[in-house]
């Protein structure tokens, strides 16, 4: 199936668009508190579909509702009678490929955010706990691909 598939993290929820359009990063207050996040990445979705069960929804606001999966709560859409369908860019199966071109809601941009790239990362002695500490985890999310049957039949 050619275009574009992902899903929320458990599994319970998959979609599949045909092509994207414009992607882009909103810093209002709606979406960090939805992402619990410093900012919210969307990029519209054309010719969508729901392909394994459904989002919940939250009426963000009296012209937006936001999708979430009801099991995991992973943050799926971002829903207007007047625009195309808006899907998180980390629900997709490959969100590498989906650049954001354009940043909104800047009003509102958490005084930090552009200096995040000058943190310090982990001291490679740091880094080797912590690798050691991923090494015993299994992981219970879903792939990043399409599955007949989620969970898997043991």
């Amino acid at each position: 199936m050619s275009g574009w598939s992902g899903g929320c993290q458990c599994g319970a929820v998959r979609f599949h668009a045909q092509s994207l359009g414009r992607a882009s990063i909103c810093h209002c207050r709606m979406c960090q508190k939805a992402f619990g996040g410093f900012y919210g990445p969307y990029v519209d979705a054309n010719a969508f579909e729901w392909t394994r069960g459904a989002p919940k929804y939250f009426q963000s606001s009296n012209l937006i509702k936001r999708g979430f999966c009801g099991d995991c709560g992973t943050q799926l859409s971002f829903e207007s009678p007047d625009h195309p369908i808006n899907i998180a860019i980390g629900a997709f199966d490959h969100p590498q490929t989906i650049v954001p071109v354009l940043q909104v809601g800047v009003e509102s941009i958490l005084p930090y955010v552009n200096d995040l790239e000058h943190l310090p990362q982990r001291t490679p002695e740091q880094a080797e706990r912590v690798a050691e500490f991923y090494a015993g985890m299994v992981s219970h999310q879903h792939p990043d691909h399409d599955t007949e049957t989620w969970p898997p039949k043991a």
